[in-house]
């Protein structure tokens, strides 16, 4: 029997970690959330990779069809997309606690999608705080590595574990995590050229990605996605990061065959949430920048420290 967390009060925020070590403790745990949620007339939104919803699916029966559903897999392939669905699901529901189930880490996830689903972790306790919000995580004890289980007890107030919703004694404030998440960033195979722009030079950096573009295997829709965020990126450097930058492009192979374009300069991330959540139509501080480009690439990767600011951007090619 495992402990379903108790909803959210006026102006709380919950935000438990389920640990689970099988199919039926997955759809009996996120079922009996749901279940809650739905018996105390709450909207809910369930957002876990596609072989769970299935499951979750048949386990609630006719009940399914009031909860809104999404593939976290599409939703979540880029982890910087998440918080925004959540808080814009949320949203369409004012002065009503919403339930939400989220689950951006699966067995399968590279090493740098896991770190920046981590960094999303962390960054929901920010986002959320004050509201009126339950947000259960699930994750698989047995499929993943015990370095992310170690770091779902950073990220999460509370746990259920072994039947049993307690405080976690290792949870941690989301800026210690985030730094904990700022590691270097591998370097690519080869020589890689690199671009220096400075103000000014923005449509010469558009026309260097978009040269460089056509030689890869993008489609030209994707190929307009890239020089669109790199465009993005590079005027944030201009605007925000000391007014200049620079910018590598590369490919890789294999089974995860990727473009890849690195945006480097001196600046820095004041808002962590930057990006993260969907800007106001009068925002002009650079998140409107950071949300386009994270709303376009499968995978975005950031790093904030002394030395400045780099954007990693990941475009699949297959």
């Amino acid at each position: 029997m495992i402990t379903v967390p108790a909803p959210a009060g006026p102006g709380a925020f919950v935000h438990p970690a389920l640990f689970y070590q099988d199919l039926p403790g997955y759809v009996s745990g996120v079922g009996g959330f749901v279940r809650g949620a739905l018996s105390a007339g709450e909207p809910v939104l369930v957002a876990v990779p596609g072989p769970h919803l299935d499951a979750l699916r048949e386990g609630l029966g006719e009940n399914s069809a009031e909860v809104t559903w999404a593939d976290m897999t599409e939703l979540g392939r880029n982890p910087g997309r998440i918080l925004s669905a959540l808080q814009d699901f949320a949203d369409r529901h004012p002065g009503r606690p919403a339930r939400i189930v989220g689950e951006p880490i699966w067995p399968g996830r590279s090493a740098a999608e896991v770190l920046e689903a981590t960094r999303h972790e962390a960054l929901i306790n920010t986002a959320f705080a004050g509201r009126p919000a339950t947000i259960l995580c699930p994750y698989d004890v047995r499929g993943l590595a015990p370095a992310v289980v170690s770091d779902a007890r950073r990220t999460h107030p509370t746990l259920i574990e072994e039947g049993r919703d307690l405080p976690s004694p290792l949870y941690s404030d989301a800026s210690g995590v985030s730094a904990d998440c700022d590691r270097p960033l591998p370097e690519p195979a080869g020589d890689v050229p690199r671009l220096d722009y400075s103000h000014g030079g923005l449509a010469e950096v558009r026309a260097y990605a978009e040269g460089w573009a056509h030689g890869t295997a993008l489609t030209p829709a994707r190929r307009g996605d890239l020089v669109l965020a790199v465009s993005e990126a590079a005027a944030n450097s201009l605007s925000h990061g000391g007014g200049k930058g620079t910018m590598r492009l590369w490919t890789t192979g294999g089974a995860r065959a990727e473009v890849v374009a690195e945006i480097r300069d001196g600046g820095r991330l004041a808002d962590p949430l930057a990006g993260r959540r969907r800007p106001s139509l009068a925002s002009a501080d650079g998140g409107r920048g950071l949300w386009m480009i994270h709303q376009l690439c499968d995978l975005v990767e950031v790093r904030a420290t002394d030395s400045g600011f780099t954007l990693r951007l990941h475009m699949a090619t297959s």
